[in-house]
């Protein structure tokens, strides 16, 4: 039987097109609360009490433990994993922040020019939302009649990716992941804890910690688990019959999670050719993600009332344009940093 092992070799995969259709629901989902206001629920929410949103980011954050579990261990020390990890993250991130608050704010704001600059809103929202530390999504007359008013939204889950990446890096700096059965007990006393956790009332962004974190920690565990975990469509079918069974319980969304993430990592390692050669492209879901909302937020703004698949059409084209130049001016010069950096460590010693 094919074992996880035996495909997570390299780069021949795909999850490039995985991520991006992951972020494409993302912007998909936004459309009804961006068109409809806060609270409006897609179809999907209805009939599965969860948004086709929520889903999408269950499947990032298992792809996510999956991958940065593998590139710490592939660091030459934990300073370097942590570069790495920023330079993947922020200088996108601090592109798509400075033209929103640059561009995008001084052309729509109802505020005159010098006093939304001068606001104090206007700074806390460079600021926080950079720092990842409690974040802001709202400028200073910034979609004031949009019937959803914030020029943010999906980069809430940032800040719990950076501290699903410090979990990651204390357990490499613990030695942990060098010992298997001590790696063992800590996902045990993991899953000890999430249970103990859902029983009780949660600040909210502790509940989002808590939440988001399973599907990170079952990547990290598929990593730590590939030479042992089988992948096949009759285990991915036993999950899902699985989730669907528990779903009146209190074990439905874990059950939920595992079978989203273990349904991910399969169809992540199909023999699909043409999936595969999205992988020329480049990886544009990141873009996706954080420029979607103020994209979507604008066509709001500029036409008025419209329906959520008429802001999907409206959106995508130029959201996916931003997400294409962000990958090339952008992320991929950084990661080719990145890059330089590690040659440069492993040449140093070399040369001594």
């Amino acid at each position: 039987m094919r074992r996880l092992g035996d495909v997570a070799q390299g780069r021949d995969n795909n999850f490039n097109l995985i991520r991006l259709c992951a972020a494409t629901a993302v912007l998909v989902s936004h459309a009804w609360p961006l068109t409809g206001g806060p609270g409006t629920p897609e179809p999907l929410q209805r009939l599965t009490g969860h948004s086709l949103g929520t889903l999408a980011v269950y499947v990032f954050f298992a792809v996510s433990g999956f991958f940065v579990s593998a590139s710490f261990a592939r660091r030459a020390s934990a300073a370097d994993f942590l570069i790495a990890r920023g330079l993947r993250l922020f200088p996108a991130l601090a592109v798509s922040l400075l033209l929103v608050v640059l561009v995008l704010g001084p052309v729509v704001t109802t505020l005159p020019l010098a006093e939304y600059l001068g606001a104090p809103g206007t700074a806390r929202f460079l600021l926080r939302n950079l720092a990842l530390v409690d974040p802001l999504y709202s400028l200073p007359g910034v979609f004031e009649a949009n019937p959803y008013p914030k020029v943010e939204g999906s980069i809430w889950t940032l800040g719990y990716e950076v501290a699903c990446y410090a979990m990651v890096c204390l357990a490499g700096l613990t030695g942990l992941t060098q010992r298997p059965r001590p790696l063992a007990l800590a996902f045990g006393a993991y899953g000890v804890m999430w249970v103990a956790a859902a029983t009780v009332h949660l600040p909210q962004r502790v509940e989002d910690l808590h939440l988001l974190s399973l599907p990170f920690v079952l990547g990290m565990a598929a990593w730590h688990a590939r030479d042992r975990l089988p992948l096949s469509f009759a285990g991915v079918a036993a999950l899902v019959l699985l989730a669907v069974l528990l779903r009146p319980t209190a074990a439905a969304f874990p059950a939920l999670v595992a079978a989203l993430a273990y349904a991910t990592f399969w169809a992540g390692y199909l023999p699909l050719r043409a999936a595969r050669l999205w992988n020329r492209a480049g990886d544009y879901s990141y873009g996706l993600y954080v420029y979607a909302f103020p994209v979507q937020g604008l066509v709001v703004w500029a036409l008025g009332a419209l329906t959520p698949a008429q802001n999907i059409a409206l959106a995508l084209p130029p959201t996916l344009a931003l997400a294409v130049l962000s990958w090339h001016l952008i992320e991929k010069p950084a990661l080719a940093l990145r890059t330089a950096r590690m040659r440069r460590a492993r040449l140093v010693p070399a040369a001594r």
